[in-house]
């Protein structure tokens, strides 16, 4: 029954973290670009879009496919930084053992 005990304490403990972690995330931001940073996106390690920045020269209509592929280039570099640094977070907090539901595989 202890070792029942120690386990319900230590899954508290986790639960605390996670609950610390997902706040963190808020606060993490990563910057995404592409097009040798002609387009800059700033994301939250939660996903969260801040800002988008777009070099003027890109802002001509004959540029405009340009301009789609780089926003959608600039938005994916981004997500995968924020994802990198959600797992990080959470590796640092389980220690960097796999658990599942967590999305760390």
């Amino acid at each position: 029954m202890a070792d029942f005990l120690g386990m319900m304490k230590q899954a508290a403990q986790l639960q605390s973290k996670m609950k610390e972690v997902q706040e963190q995330l808020d606060q993490i931001e990563v910057e995404g670009s592409a097009g040798g940073n002609m387009v800059t996106m700033r994301m939250t390690a939660k996903m969260e879009l801040k800002s988008v920045s777009i070099d003027p020269s890109l802002m001509k209509a004959e540029e405009r496919e340009v301009l789609e592929d780089l926003l959608v280039a600039a938005q994916n570099d981004a997500r995968r930084k924020a994802e990198d640094a959600m797992q990080e977070r959470m590796k640092a907090i389980t220690g960097g053992f796999n658990i599942p539901g967590l999305g760390l595989g």
